[in-house]
C-alpha cells in the first residue's frame, strides 16, 4: 500500500459498515418509533414522536432507511394520498440490538454523565 491509501479491511469493518448505513442523528429514532407504534404507523404519527427533527430530514431518512431495506412504505391510491411505514423483516431482525443498546443507554447514562462534570 502507497502512502495515503485506506486498507481494505479498515474499510470493511462492520462498525464502519452500521454508522455509514443508519448511524445517522435520526435513523435508530425513527426505526424505534416504527417499532413501538405497530405494524403501519403514518408519516404524522413518526412527527408528532419527533418533534425536534424537521420534516425535510424526517423524510430524507425514511427514505434512507427504506433504501436499504430496513423499513417499509406502503402508499394508498386516496386522496389525499396516505402513506404508512413498517419495519421490513431485516428491520425487525435489527429491533433486539437497538432496544439492548437502549437498554445499556439506561443503565449507564447516568454514570457517564457524572464523569463529564
Amino acid at each position: 500500500m502507497t502512502k495515503g491509501e485506506i486498507h481494505p479491511e479498515y474499510m470493511a469493518c462492520p462498525i464502519r459498515q452500521v454508522i455509514s448505513q443508519f448511524g445517522d442523528k435520526w435513523s435508530m429514532l425513527v426505526l424505534y418509533t416504527i417499532y413501538k407504534g405497530g405494524k403501519n404507523i403514518r408519516y404524522s404519527e413518526i412527527k408528532k414522536e419527533m418533534l425536534d427533527c424537521s420534516p425535510k430530514m424526517l423524510s430524507a431518512t425514511l427514505k434512507n432507511l427504506e433504501k436499504i431495506d430496513l423499513i417499509s412504505r406502503l402508499m394508498y391510491p386516496e386522496v389525499p394520498p396516505r402513506v404508512e411505514y413498517s419495519l421490513t423483516a431485516r428491520g425487525q431482525s435489527l429491533m433486539p440490538n437497538i432496544l439492548s443498546l437502549m437498554d445499556w443507554a439506561k443503565n449507564n447514562f447516568d454514570i457517564a454523565a457524572s464523569k463529564l462534570k
